[in-house]
């Protein structure tokens, strides 16, 4: 009886003996040091993914949403319901499904006497969606099918609007977004379903081919890009020059060479790096968003550029990502940790049914990817390559490329209009169309041969301040356009206008001159006759402004 009595005294003294060894703080190791994750899951890889993909996802739902309506809507330049028109005439007599098969889009379910609002609608519901994702981190599979499906259907009756390319990249990328989630939870760490290493490797095989597309392109396209010299023209005749870019271009030949190999070897061998192990896996994701980087800060293709950094967030585990985290105890940091070491110790998911019809959903899927691949790696691998091509119309698997050829001239268009109801008068006067992440070329007297008034001279060298110099004026009519050559200026250079970088150096009619058909314009809105059959011009009808 007296051991318990002599052990109950200790514990009230306090100090008599030993303290028992207590547990390590939560999120530390027992010398009192921070916790690092294990390598080899990817729990918050996801995370970033889905954040970086919603964030794509916002702005381009964003962008069809402020644009939409003058491209693709009611009386915009190419109505896209004369192309769904269109293409319901080309399939007539062959079913309904053959027009949706070749032209998915949710729209066929819509009324089209109001597209302008069924656009919109597409673009605030993607907003919405995308904004939830992007600000919680949470996705399921059911919401980013619905991104994916919403964009699927703008770019399918988008036309040459949404033919550039980085449209099927971003419904490729949304694609295998869709399995890298739950089917129905809405958490940013759903334990009972892990990341998927056949969906991380789908996005791997993605950035591979992006990179490994496009050094392939350049290597049999332009000769510049074999001699070294692209990077001489590059930066004054890419899309739209900034600042930076006007820096760039007055750098050493030299330098300009080193560019050159650079992009050769992050194209063309850095790819390679993906099948080495995790560290160089790591080495590649980190290149190619550097890589993004600079031509983001040296160009104008950012959406392009920022859309290209999502795959190669796959090439991460969460030990690479950690540091993006909190460490405090409860936080996803500390939660993944003790999810390692729980697995560590031994403890198993429990196989449901739900586990096992998931996991052959991504075999499918596996299966799916390669066999579309098929014909990208014939294309990758054909002497012949095309770029930025799309061999079926739900855009899974696509082929990229971009700047196989380099332009060594620098050529601006110019749209003029007037108000004049009689455009060939000798005093009609015309004037510029501004337009955004265009330079400012108007601040330039363009002199024609005396006597007449001819497009591009202005009555009295007044210059025009406004993107729409003919608002409240009635309906003008649009011009031949004039081309004019152009050089990169410095930013404070004399030849500059606000953000201007571009200077003109001659100027020469784009198209011959016309006299207007009619009051409603010089140039008639095209529509599509039949899928790969031209256009057709439609009387009676102009673009809206």
């Amino acid at each position: 009886m007296a051991a318990p009595e002599e052990t109950l005294r200790r514990r009230k003294a306090g100090n008599s003996g030993p303290e028992p060894e207590t547990p390590p703080e939560s999120g530390r190791d027992p010398t009192g040091c921070p916790a690092h994750l294990r390598t080899g899951t990817f729990w918050l890889t996801r995370i970033v993914l889905l954040r970086a993909l919603a964030f794509i996802y916002f702005v381009a739902f964003l962008v069809a949403l402020h644009q939409n309506k003058q491209l693709i809507g009611d009386r915009g330049l190419l109505p896209c319901r004369a192309y769904l028109e269109s293409v319901r005439r080309y399939f007539q007599g062959r079913g309904g499904w053959d027009a949706v098969s070749y032209a998915p889009t949710v729209l066929w379910l819509l009324d089209w006497s109001h597209m302008n609002a069924n656009l919109d609608a597409l673009a605030l519901l993607g907003l919405g969606v995308s904004s939830f994702v992007l600000v919680t981190g949470c996705a399921n599979m059911v919401l980013m099918a619905t991104l994916w499906v919403l964009y699927m259907s703008l770019v399918n009756v988008g036309q040459i609007w949404y033919s550039f390319g980085w449209e099927s990249q971003l419904l490729e990328t949304g694609f295998l977004g869709i399995f890298l989630c739950p089917l129905w939870t809405l958490s940013r760490l759903p334990t009972g379903t892990p990341p998927s290493q056949i969906v991380l490797w789908g996005f791997r095989w993605l950035i591979f081919r992006i990179m490994l597309g496009a050094g392939l392109i350049k290597i049999r396209g332009d000769r510049c890009w074999r001699d070294l010299t692209c990077m001489d023209f590059h930066y004054e005749t890419q899309p739209v020059p900034n600042p930076m870019a006007y820096l760039l271009h007055q750098s050493p030949w030299w330098a300009h060479r080193f560019e050159t190999l650079s992009n050769h070897f992050l194209e063309l061998v850095v790819p390679f790096f993906i099948f080495l192990g995790r560290r160089l896996c790591i080495l590649h994701g980190a290149l190619q968003i550097l890589f993004q980087v600079v031509l983001v800060i040296s160009g104008n293709l950012s959406f392009l550029n920022w859309l290209t950094m999502v795959p190669s967030v796959a090439c991460f585990d969460d030990a690479a990502l950690g540091f993006l985290f909190p460490s405090g105890p409860g936080g996803l940091k500390d939660r993944v940790r003790k999810m390692q070491e729980e697995a560590d110790r031994g403890a198993r998911l429990t196989l449901r049914y739900g586990c096992v019809v998931r996991q052959a959903v991504h075999v499918a899927l596996g299966i799916l990817v390669a066999w579309l691949s098929v014909p990208v790696v014939l294309n990758l691998l054909s002497p012949t390559q095309v770029m930025n091509t799309s061999f079926n119309s739900l855009r899974i698997v696509n082929t990229y490329g971009a700047f196989g050829s380099i332009t060594k001239e620098r050529t601006e268009v110019i749209l003029q209009g007037t108000a004049s109801p009689n455009a060939s008068a000798p005093d009609a006067v015309w004037e510029d169309y501004g337009f955004k992440c265009k330079p400012d070329l108007r601040a330039q007297r363009v002199d024609h041969s005396p006597g007449r008034q001819a497009p591009g001279q202005r009555q009295g060298g007044s210059v025009p301040t406004g993107l729409q110099p003919f608002q409240g004026q009635g309906p003008p009519q649009v011009g031949p356009g004039r081309a004019l050559q152009v050089q990169v200026q410095p930013p404070g250079g004399p030849a500059c206008c606000g953000r201007q970088v571009v200077g003109p150096e001659e100027d020469r009619p784009l198209l011959p001159p016309t006299q207007p058909a009619r009051p409603g314009g010089l140039l008639p809105v095209p529509r599509l006759a039949a899928p790969g059959a031209g256009v057709e011009a439609v009387p009676g009808q102009c673009a809206e402004e």
